[in-house]
């Protein structure tokens, strides 16, 4: 267990060392959160559905944690062009300790940036509907955080070099996010778009998250409980089975 405290504590130290990639990685979320929340809150409140910048915030913290966390997976392609990965998987310790330090490391890290945004939106006028909320919203962004550094680790024991991070961007962690009702809400929606919600699994975390937070949930908060920790144990699996095969 050694080992997995000391990838988790070097995963946290690298984040907290780099204090400008703190700052910038605020930027997108303050951007949804600023020009959408107060863009277009008039017309969401014109529409009967309350204030719109309360319903973007617990989907704005959701983004934070999934960019952070999926990006911390993919962390292993630099680890791979340095060096740092092919000396850690010559230690004579388990490979799967090697994986479950990193992801636990990279979930913690989405989970203090997910804090950080949850502050700023507090700042900006954001109030949750009490602070008994605080610990089951933590735990949303903690299940959220493991997923998606799960499958993270799963895309960087795949991919070989970074010419496939624009692919995965595209194709995979922006279709997730915009699908997952962090900007919209998931009632009365197209079949299409329904099932597709239904079927990305940061839908269950953002419904989860204002559960917690404004007390408004779509599937329900033990529904989102039990997807998200069924599919977080599906992706750790598939981590380690896919870290387990990496060729250096």
């Amino acid at each position: 267990m050694a080992v997995v405290y000391i990838l988790w504590l070097r995963e946290v130290k690298k984040y907290l060392r780099s204090r400008p990639q703190i700052l910038a990685s605020l930027g997108q979320p303050l951007m949804y959160l600023l020009a959408m929340g107060f863009g277009l809150g008039p017309v969401f409140q014109k529409a009967g559905q309350g204030d719109y910048l309360q319903f973007i915030a617990p989907g704005v913290v959701g983004m934070a944690v999934l960019f952070t966390s999926i990006f911390s997976g993919i962390g292993l392609l630099w680890d791979r062009q340095f060096g740092f990965l092919k000396e850690t998987l010559v230690a004579p310790v388990p490979r799967l300790q090697i994986m479950v330090g990193r992801t636990v490391g990279g979930a913690t890290v989405a989970m203090i940036q997910g804090i950080l945004v949850l502050t700023v939106c507090l700042i900006a006028g954001f109030r949750p509907h009490g602070l008994a909320s605080v610990p089951l919203a933590l735990l949303f962004m903690a299940l959220i955080a493991v997923v998606f550094a799960a499958l993270g680790t799963v895309i960087g024991s795949t991919l070989r070099d970074m010419q496939g991070f624009q692919l995965v961007m595209n194709f995979l962690v922006m279709p997730i996010f915009f699908l997952s009702g962090a900007l919209f809400p998931l009632a009365d929606l197209p079949p299409a778009l329904a099932v597709a919600t239904h079927l990305d699994p940061l839908s269950y975390g953002i419904d989860g998250l204002r559960g917690a937070l404004i007390g408004q949930s779509h599937f329900g908060v033990a529904v989102d409980l039990a997807v998200l920790g069924s599919v977080a144990v599906c992706f750790l699996a598939l981590g380690a089975r896919a870290f387990s095969k990496i060729q250096i």
